[in-house]
Formats: structure tokens, C-alpha cells, sequence
């Protein structure tokens, strides 16, 4: 069951042959994160999104309250649910609208959510459909909510952004004041007696480190604004955590099918090539011996005692199947005598401590015994370790799965690898499988199901 699961060591590590990382990680630049980000293409995107986001809020929120008071307005007549329904679809448009900005301007990516489901044609269904979708209602809070949102923003991020580089350029603002409007420079207070103006060296160029202060805060409070445009983008208009997690269910259901598909095709397949040929050469080697026995009964003893070996391989292969659909010694003894029985089979020696009071569910317990049985096959066929140990202990409602070697290192579970294959198999019950093998080793294989008792 595990032969195809040992193919991630060494390879997926995500590193050209020289050693930099894949997709530009291995960029170096000269100046700080901190002096680049006014410059970044990043910050003046999220700027601009910002200074977007006041007219679109005005025009979402003008048309969200008045579609729904107008509709609101009109329920005591039936013209009020239609007007109410194109007001709700008209935000749900504002809202693909608003997915796309993000999009291109916040590099935030966000699902559709669900479309509408209708069990009949008809404008009554479509109405009732629109009036019933949680979508339609989190687009038209997203409208109400957004606009208050969107005046702060706006006017924090473009009164700091423009302070901060007034200030800064305050210098050739001073050139200006005296030369071409007649002031001593910038004046910060004035009354009938008393006037106080930044005019000299010093204090222009206290204001200017000022505006460079100002000037490099902008783009990180900008920043700090749009991760609230995020939150209410994905809160609000992506799809709802039901629908997620429906989606991730019907891949999981996928997986799972496959994978008992693919098992029942390793069954039928080594059946086939093994057991069942080993008897069929048996019966024939029995029928040759049943011919032979009263002309030459020696030569018939001979067959029959290898038709006897033959016998103890079959058996020995119909058991090694039986254990790999589900052992004996799991189901009569649990995890801790079943996974013993798997490391005395490792070629390398292996400590077992399974910390458990109770026994988990049949189905929890097995996937945990293939888990273990097939990392510990990878450690036997490509970590050149000399030592493993399998630490299996409850916390809370999660089963926890630990196997440690001190190999070569190198395994990964990305690039279709078989350690991806247990990830997904994992993934299909809400497990999840972390690896941590550097390449030199050592490799530490962490997997964490879900606690269900019987």
C-alpha cells in the first residue's frame, strides 16, 4: 500500500540547482523595506484604492438606502419585494465590482460566492431565490458598512500623504514663499502683535525630517487601513464559510473515492498476479501429482511437497494482503500493539510509545496505522537512517502522529510526491500532515487527525 509513497525525499524542495529559492525569494534589495515602500508600485496601488473607495462608497451607499427604503417603503403593496430583490442584485453586482478592485489593486484573491439556487423558472423563484440568498444580504451589509469606513480612510491616508510630502519638500517650498509671495516662509502662528515663521535653517530642517518621517509612516498606515478593506472584501463578499466548507467536503468525498478505487484495484490486482496464481500453479501441480501417483509414487511425493511450499506462500501472501486492508492485530489489540508489529518490521530499529487511555474509532484508528506503516516504509526504502521512533498521544479532540528519523533528509510533499498522496488522504478526514526535513536530515513527519471514540 505504501510503494508509491516514497518518492518524496530529496526532491520538492523548492531550490534551482544553485540554491536560490523559486519565484523570486532569492531578490536581494539595496535600500530597507522601510525607505522602498513609498516608491513600491504596492503602496501607491493601495493609495489609489483607497482614494477610489469614497465615490464607489457613496455611490454603493446612496443606492443600497435608497433601493431599500424604497422598498422597505413599498411592502404594504406587492411592489416592494421586486424593488427590494433588484436592490439586494444590484449590490450583489457592486460586489463582483468590488472583487475586481481588490483584485487588481489589493492582490487579493477572492472567491465568487455561491450563485443563486432556484428550484423552479420563474420571476416569483428568481425573486424568492434573491430574497433568501445570505449572499445578496452580506453584499447589501458590506454597502452600509463600507462607507463610514471609506470617508475615514480617505481622509486619513490623503492628509498624511500629502503633509508628509509638503513637509518634506518644505525646503523648495521656502525658495517659493520669500521670492515669489512675499513671506518670510511658512507661518505657523500670527496675531496683531506676535507672528512666528519657519524661515531659518534649523527649522526647515526639522520640518523636513519631519515630512520624511510622515512620508515614510504613509505607506504602512495606508497599508494598515486597506487590511480592514480586505477583512469586509473577504468577510463579506467572498463566499460564506458553509459554502466553503461544502466545497472542501465534495473534494474530499473526490479523494476519498479515489483512493478506495485505487485500493480496490491494488486488492484485485495482487490477487490476481499473486495468490490466485500461486493456486492455480498449485492445482495443477496437484492434478500432475494425482496422475503420477500410482506409476510413480516418488516422483508424486516430490510434487506434493512442493505443492506444500507452495501452500505456505499463498497463505503467507493472502496474510501480508489481509494486513494491508486492515490487520488483525489492529482490531484485537489497537494501535500500540499493531504499530509494534509494523517497526519490528522496519529495517532500521524503531522506537514505538503510543500515550493513549482509550481507543479511537475503527476508521480513525486505521488511517493512523497506514500513516505510520507508510512513513515508516519510506524510512526503510530512501532515508539511509539508523534510527526511527513513532510517538502517537491525544490532545484534546485531535490524535496526534509523530515519526522521526535521522536520514538524509529531503522530504517534501509537493511535486506529486507520495508524501502528497498521504496529505490529501489525510486532508479527506480533516487531518493534516507537516514535514520538516531539511535536506542532511533529520526528518520529522507530524500528522494530526481528528479524535472520535466509539
Amino acid at each position: 500500500m505504501a510503494t508509491e509513497y516514497g518518492q518524496g525525499y530529496g526532491h520538492g524542495l523548492g531550490l534551482h540547482e544553485h540554491g536560490l529559492p523559486e519565484h523570486g525569494g532569492g531578490r536581494r534589495h539595496r535600500l530597507p523595506a522601510g525607505l522602498r515602500a513609498p516608491f513600491e508600485a504596492r503602496s501607491w496601488r493601495e493609495f489609489g484604492y483607497v482614494l477610489l473607495s469614497l465615490p464607489i462608497s457613496i455611490m454603493l451607499f446612496v443606492y443600497a438606502i435608497t433601493m431599500v427604503s424604497l422598498g422597505a417603503g413599498l411592502l404594504v403593496t406587492f411592489l416592494g419585494i421586486p424593488v427590494l430583490a433588484a436592490g439586494l442584485v444590484g449590490c450583489r453586482g457592486f460586489g463582483a465590482l468590488e472583487r475586481v478592485r481588490a483584485r487588481a489593486l489589493l492582490d487579493l484573491e477572492v472567491a465568487d460566492p455561491e450563485p443563486l439556487r432556484m428550484r423552479r423558472r420563474g420571476f416569483m423563484a428568481w425573486m424568492g431565490a434573491v430574497l433568501k440568498s445570505g449572499t445578496s444580504w452580506r453584499a447589501l451589509l458590506y454597502a452600509v458598512l463600507h462607507f463610514p469606513w471609506a470617508v475615514f480612510s480617505f481622509v486619513v491616508a490623503l492628509n498624511v500623504w500629502v503633509y508628509g510630502w509638503a513637509l518634506l519638500t518644505y525646503p523648495l517650498w521656502f525658495w517659493v514663499f520669500p521670492m515669489w509671495a512675499g513671506q518670510d516662509g511658512l507661518q505657523i502662528y500670527g496675531d496683531e502683535t506676535h507672528s512666528f515663521y519657519l524661515d531659518n535653517p534649523f527649522e526647515i530642517t526639522v520640518t523636513a525630517l519631519v515630512g520624511l518621517l510622515f512620508t515614510l509612516a504613509t505607506p504602512w498606515i495606508v497599508r494598515a487601513l486597506t487590511t480592514v478593506d480586505r477583512l469586509l472584501v473577504h468577510g463579506l463578499l467572498g463566499p460564506s464559510k458553509l459554502a466553503t466548507r461544502v466545497v472542501e467536503l465534495e473534494s474530499d468525498r473526490g479523494v476519498v473515492v479515489d483512493t478506495a478505487a485505487a485500493d480496490l484495484r491494488r486488492i484485485e490486482r495482487d490477487l490476481h498476479d499473486g495468490a490466485q496464481a500461486r493456486l492455480v500453479a498449485l492445482a495443477m501441480d496437484l492434478g500432475l501429482a494425482k496422475e503420477k501417483l500410482a506409476e510413480d509414487p516418488q516422483a508424486a511425493a516430490r510434487m506434493v511437497d512442493e505443492a506444500h511450499g507452495e501452500v505456505k506462500t499463498a497463505l503467507q501472501e493472502l496474510r501480508d494482503l489481509a494486513r494491508g486492508i486492515h490487520p488483525a492485530v489492529l482490531t484485537d489489540r489497537g494501535l500500540d500493539a499493531a504499530l509494534s508489529a509494523v517497526a519490528s518490521r522496519c529495517t532500521v530499529p524503531v522506537e514505538v510509545q503510543v500515550d493513549l487511555t482509550e481507543r479511537p474509532v475503527p476508521a480513525i484508528e486505521g488511517i493512523a496505522y497506514f500513516t505510520v506503516s507508510e512513513l515508516l516504509q519510506n524510512i526503510s526504502k530512501h532515508s539511509r537512517a539508523t534510527w526511527a521512533a513513532v510517538d502517537v498521544w491525544r490532545v484534546e479532540n485531535r490524535l496526534m502522529l509523530q515519526v522521526v528519523d535521522n536520514g538524509i533528509g529531503g522530504a517534501a510533499t509537493s511535486g506529486g510526491s507520495g508524501l502528497s498522496g498521504l496529505t490529501e488522504r489525510l486532508d479527506a478526514v480533516d487531518g493534516v500532515l507537516v514535514v520538516d526535513s531539511p535536506v542532511g536530515g533529520p526528518t520529522r513527519v507530524t500528522a494530526e487527525l481528528p479524535w472520535r471514540t466509539v
